[in-house]
C-alpha cells in the first residue's frame, strides 16, 4: 500500500479532469456523484496507506514516493513527491472523509444549480490542492498545494459571483492570504539559502527538518517566524483573518470543507509540521506564537456573541478555534493542537452543514432572528447539530471536551495568564453557540407557516396554528434593541433529503465519539499521541508532566463547569428570557476593524497606492526613458559623422594623423 500514495491525491485530480471534459454533459447528479466517488476512493486508499504505517515499527513510519524531478536547477533540485508519516496521513484522512461526506451533502444542496457540474469541478480541484499541501515532501510542494487551495478557495466562494457580494468576498479571500503568502515564500529562500534543500527528510538524513539544529537560532527563527506569516494569512488569525467571515458568502459545502475542515487548518499543520525549527528558534517566537493565538480566540468569541447570520457565528467561531490551535503550537502542545484540528474538523464540518441544511429548509433565510422552533420540524439537523453545539461547547464526554481541556492544560503549566484567557474563551463559546441554538431550534418560531403548516410553540409542543414573523419577537431576547424580526413573508419550512441528513448522522457521530483517540485518564489511551510520537514526540513540551494530577483534575471540571456557564446564562437570556441580551452593535460590527482596514484602503492607502504609482510612471520609469533619449540623442549626433563618403573619411584620418605628429613633437621638446 505504501507504492500507492500516489493514489491518494490522483484520484481527484483524475476527477477533476474528467468533470472538466465532460461535466457539463454528464450533469445532474451524476457529475456529483463522480467527485463524490474519486475523494471516497481516495479515502479507501488513505486508510489503507495508514494501516499499512500502523503495522511498521515506530521508527520506520515513514515513506516516500517520488514520482520525478520537478525542478532540476543547478544545487536547487526538487521532486515531485509525497511523503506519508503519521502527520501527513492523519491530515490526509480527515481531509478525504469528511470531503467525501460534504461532497455527497453538496449533491442535494446544490440541486437545480445551473453550474451544478463546474461545483464539483471545482471541489475535487480543491481535494486535490489540500492532498499536495499535506502530502508533499518539500516545501515547495507544500507551497504548491498552498497556492492551489488559495485559488480554489477564491473560485468557491465567488462560485455565485453574480452577487457583487460574492465575487468581493472571493477578492479579499485571494488578496488577504497572498499578504501572508510572501512569508512563506521567503521562508524558502532562506532555509535554502542555509542548509541546501527544501527537502523534508532524506535517506541520508539531509533534509530540513534533520538538519534543523545546524540552523543558528536566527536562522531558526526567521524561517520558522516568516511561515508563521503565512500561517496567520492562511489560518485566518488577527489581523489577517478577515477574510474568513466573508468567505460565508460561498455556498454552504464551501464553508464546510473549505473554513472548517480543510484549509483553514493549513497553517496549524505547516507550524506541526515545522516543529523541529521551531525548537531551535528563539524562545519568544513560541510565545508570540501563542499568544497570537489567545488573543484571536478571545477576539473572535467577543465578535460571535452579537452576530446575527446563522453562518457568521460559525465563521468567527473558526477563527476562535484556530486560535486555540495556534495557542497550543505556541505552547508546544503539538499532539493536543492536531487532536484539536481533528475534533474541529469533526464538529465544525457538522455545524456548518447544519446550518446549511437550516437555511435550505428555510429556503435560503440567514438570519437567526427569522428562525426559532425548528426542532420540531427539521427532527434530525435539529439533533445532529446539538450534537456539534454540545462539542464545540466543552461538554463532556463529546469529543471537544478533551481536546480543549488539554489545549487548556498546556496553557495552565506555560502561563497561567493564557489559561486564563482560554478558559474565558472557552465559556464565550458554550455561551453564543447556546444562542445560536436556542434562536435556531427552540422558542416559539418567528416566521410564517405556508400552507395551512404549523409551528411549535415555546416549549415545544405540537403545532396548532400558523403563524406571522414578527408577531412575536424574541430574537434576541426580552427587551433587546438589537433589531426585530421582518415583516410577514410565507415560507413551508422542511427537513433536508437524506443526502444531505446522512453526512450530519456520521458526523455527529464523530463528534460524540472522537475524542476517544486521546483521553486524559491512562497512556494506554493516547492512541493519537502515540502514532504521532515519531514526528512530533521528540518536540513535545514536557509542561504536562509538572501539573499534578489532582491539579489536571480540578482544570478538567473547571474546563467542564465554564462550559455549562455559559449554557446556563445563555439560556437564561435567550430561552427563559429572565435576563437582557447583551449584543452591542460595536460587537455586531466586529469592533469595526473590518471597516477601519476598508477605510484606510479606500483612503490613505488609495492615495499611498496612486502616489506610489505615480513615483515609478514619473521617476522610476522616466529615469529608464531618460537614459533611453539621451543615448537616442548621442547617438542620432554622432550618425552624422557617418556621412558614407570616402573624402571625408580620409579628412578625418589626415587631420587626425597631424593631431598625432603635433602631440609627439610638443612630447619631445618638453
Amino acid at each position: 500500500m505504501l507504492d500507492l500514495i500516489w493514489l491518494i491525491p490522483a484520484l481527484p485530480l483524475a476527477g477533476f479532469l474528467v468533470l472538466v471534459v465532460a461535466g457539463r454533459r454528464l450533469g445532474e447528479p451524476l457529475a456529483g456523484w463522480l467527485a463524490t466517488a474519486m475523494v471516497a476512493a481516495s479515502f479507501v486508499v488513505t486508510v489503507g496507506v495508514f494501516l499499512a504505517l500502523l503495522g511498521e515499527p515506530e521508527e520506520e513510519r515513514a515513506a516516500t514516493v517520488e514520482l520525478f524531478t520537478w525542478l532540476p536547477a543547478g544545487s536547487l533540485e526538487v521532486s515531485f513527491g509525497f511523503l506519508a508519516d503519521p502527520l501527513s496521513i492523519t491530515m490526509a484522512l480527515f481531509v478525504t472523509g469528511i470531503g467525501a461526506l460534504i461532497h455527497l451533502y453538496s449533491i442535494g444542496y446544490m440541486h437545480g444549480d445551473a453550474n451544478f457540474s463546474k461545483f464539483f469541478v471545482y471541489l475535487n480541484l480543491f481535494v486535490f490542492s489540500m492532498l499536495c499541501l499535506v502530502l508533499g515532501d518539500n516545501l515547495l510542494m507544500t507551497f504548491l498545494g498552498w497556492e492551489g487551495v488559495g485559488t480554489c478557495s477564491y473560485l468557491l466562494i465567488s462560485f455565485w459571483f453574480g452577487n457583487e457580494a460574492n465575487a468581493s468576498a472571493g477578492k479579499k479571500a485571494f488578496v488577504t492570504n497572498r499578504i501572508g503568502d510572501f512569508g512563506f515564500m521567503l521562508a524558502m529562500f532562506v532555509a535554502f539559502g542555509a542548509l541546501g534543500t527544501l527537502q523534508y527528510v532524506t535517506e541520508d538524513g539531509g533534509g530540513v527538518l534533520q538538519r534543523a539544529g545546524e540552523l543558528a537560532p536566527v536562522t531558526a527563527t526567521a524561517i520558522a517566524g516568516l511561515l508563521f506569516v503565512g500561517a496567520i494569512g492562511k489560518s485566518a488569525q488577527f489581523p489577517l483573518y478577515v477574510w474568513l467571515p466573508d468567505a460565508m458568502a460561498g455556498p454552504t459545502p464551501v464553508s464546510a470543507l473549505i473554513h472548517a475542515a480543510t484549509m483553514v487548518t493549513s497553517g496549524i499543520y505547516l507550524l506541526t509540521r515545522v516543529n523541529p525549527i521551531i525548537g531551535e528558534s528563539f524562545d519568544w517566537l513560541p510565545t508570540t506564537i501563542a499568544w497570537v493565538g489567545a488573543g484571536t480566540a478571545l477576539f473572535a468569541a467577543t465578535i460571535a456573541v452579537a452576530q446575527h447570520d446563522i453562518k457568521k457565528v460559525l465563521a468567527y467561531s473558526t477563527v476562535s478555534q484556530l486560535g486555540y490551535m495556534f495557542l497550543a503550537v505556541g505552547v508546544g502542545a503539538y499532539v493536543p493542537a492536531v487532536f484539536h484540528m481533528v475534533t474541529h474538523a469533526f464538529f465544525k464540518a457538522l455545524l456548518f452543514l447544519g446550518s446549511g441544511s437550516v437555511i435550505h429548509g428555510m429556503h435560503e433565510e440567514q438570519d437567526m432572528r427569522r428562525m426559532g422552533g425548528l426542532r420540531a420540524l427539521m427532527p434530525i439537523t435539529a439533533v445532529t447539530f446539538i450534537v456539534g453545539w454540545l462539542a464545540i461547547s466543552g461538554i463532556p464526554p463529546f469529543a471537544g471536551f478533551w481536546s480543549k481541556d488539554e489545549i487548556l492544560l498546556y496553557a495552565f503549566a506555560e502561563n497561567p495568564a493564557l489559561w486564563v484567557i482560554g478558559l474565558v474563551t472557552a465559556v464565550l463559546t458554550a455561551y453564543y453557540m447556546s444562542r445560536q441554538v436556542f434562536l435556531v431550534f427552540f422558542g416559539r418560531p418567528r416566521f410564517a407557516i405556508a400552507e395551512g403548516g404549523a409551528a411549535a410553540d415555546d416549549h415545544g409542543a405540537s403545532p396548532t396554528a400558523a403563524i406571522t414573523a414578527g408577531a412575536e419577537t424574541e430574537a434576541a431576547g426580552a427587551g433587546s434593541t438589537t433589531g426585530h424580526a421582518p415583516a410577514h413573508r410565507p415560507i413551508h419550512v422542511h427537513e433536508s433529503p437524506w443526502l444531505m441528513t446522512l453526512p450530519l448522522v456520521v458526523l455527529a457521530g464523530l463528534a460524540l465519539v472522537g475524542g476517544a483517540m486521546q483521553l486524559p485518564f491512562n497512556s494506554d489511551v493516547h492512541f493519537l499521541g502515540d502514532w504521532l510520537h515519531p514526528v512530533i514526540g521528540l518536540a513535545e513540551n514536557e509542561a504536562e508532566i509538572h501539573v499534578a494530577t489532582a491539579t489536571k483534575v480540578v482544570l478538567a471540571i473547571v474546563a467542564g463547569v465554564a462550559g455549562l456557564a455559559g449554557i446556563a446564562v445563555a439560556a437564561r437570556v435567550y430561552l427563559q428570557r429572565r435576563a437582557r441580551a447583551v449584543e452591542p452593535a460595536l460587537l455586531e460590527q466586529a469592533w469595526r476593524y473590518d471597516a477601519a482596514i476598508s477605510a484606510f484602503v479606500a483612503g490613505p492607502g488609495r492615495s499611498g497606492f496612486e502616489g506610489a504609482a505615480a513615483f515609478d510612471g514619473r521617476i522610476v520609469d522616466g529615469a529608464v526613458d531618460g537614459t533611453a533619449t539621451v543615448v537616442r540623442v548621442v547617438a542620432d549626433r554622432l550618425r552624422l559623422a557617418q556621412s558614407g563618403y570616402v573624402r571625408s573619411y580620409a579628412l578625418g584620418v589626415a587631420v587626425g594623423a597631424v593631431v598625432l605628429v603635433g602631440l609627439f613633437l610638443s612630447r619631445a621638446s618638453l
